[in-house]
């Protein structure tokens, strides 16, 4: 079965790998692999705060806090993937055992498969492999910034969100080159997905020029 989560990268803390993986249930969290013995934990990244929290069953000597602070901020940016479960040799191979809300996915929520998601990525990435937040806000306001549809909602004094719905909604179907666009439910499930690459919000700037419009009328 594939997973969805990023790609695995080793830590400083203590000696073990670390990646992010998307939940079922909403949100996303971090796996923690030691390298030198069998065994492993989780923590689930609160979205207020994007800090992590560990479950309860993890052996705080084996994974202390300090790990699990560096994964999550090693990890900000790398997007998600559908990726095979992840295997760690140390006396053998041992295959992972994923929590078991993490292995199913809900397809109205999953949209790391989709031609929207991918476009994005490929459009926004930088050479590392991260999602330029920077960049992608910049191209989303000037699209906003040029857009009637989106010139007519501020004067009408639309929510912040809606608007932001409809940008994401036209740039994402641009980008991928399609001609009908994803639905609304869609279109926020792909904002949740690109949220949960950053504990920041992925279009926090571009929500903050409306803002400033709407401050204006």
């Amino acid at each position: 079965m594939n997973i969805i989560r990023t790609k695995v990268t080793e830590l400083e803390t203590i000696p073990a790998v670390a990646y992010k993986i998307k939940l079922a249930s909403g949100g996303s969290g971090v796996k923690l692999h030691r390298i030198d013995v069998e065994a492993a934990a989780f923590a689930v990244i609160d979205k207020r705060s994007g800090g992590a929290v560990a479950d309860s069953r993890a052996n705080a000597k084996l994974f202390p806090q300090e790990a699990f602070d560096e994964a999550v901020g090693i990890l900000t940016g790398f997007p998600y993937s559908a990726r095979g479960n992840v295997r760690i040799t140390i006396s053998e191979q041992i295959a992972e055992g994923e929590i078991e809300a993490a292995e199913s996915t809900d397809a109205k929520r999953d949209m790391v498969e989709s031609d929207e998601y991918k476009a994005i990525l490929e459009r926004y990435n930088d050479e590392k492999g991260k999602l330029n937040y920077q960049l992608m806000n910049k191209d989303f306001i000037q699209f906003a910034s040029k857009s009637k549809v989106v010139g007519e909602m501020v004067a009408a004094k639309a929510p912040v969100e809606a608007t932001v719905l409809f940008i994401v909604k036209s740039r994402a179907t641009f980008l991928s080159g399609k001609k009908e666009s994803l639905e609304d439910g869609e279109v926020a499930a792909l904002i949740e997905t690109l949220d949960e690459i950053d504990p920041r919000s992925a279009f926090k700037e571009l929500a903050a020029y409306l803002k400033r419009l709407l401050a204006k009328k």
